[in-house]
């Protein structure tokens, strides 16, 4: 009986540290995006325009979250949508970067 109560403890340690690094990898992916558009903007990858656009993604994916957390909780499709919106986001990032185009 105690090695039972012992696994579902861990399930349930697993489960509430999972839904931390959630939380916390949203802001983390923000943050990485940031200093890849900023080392962009440096390296001369990106240009003025594409630096634009790529940081008004950023933007809209912020208000999507501040909505989100508006009604005091972000539901599991709210959740999904913003991380969908994150890999296009650093697709677009990354597709921006090597297309040849560039500031200098």
């Amino acid at each position: 009986m105690s090695v039972k109560l012992l696994s579902a403890a861990l399930v349930a340690l697993a489960f509430s540290v999972n839904t931390t690094n959630a939380q916390t990898t949203v802001k983390q992916k923000a943050k990485n995006e940031h200093h890849r558009i900023k080392q962009g903007v440096k390296s001369g990858e990106l240009t003025k325009a594409e630096a634009k656009n790529v940081r008004n993604d950023q933007q809209e994916i912020r208000e999507e979250v501040k909505e989100a957390k508006a009604d005091g909780t972000v539901t599991t499709a709210e959740r999904k949508e913003i991380k969908q919106d994150q890999r296009q986001a650093s697709r677009k990032i990354y597709r921006k970067k090597h297309n040849n185009r560039d500031r200098n």
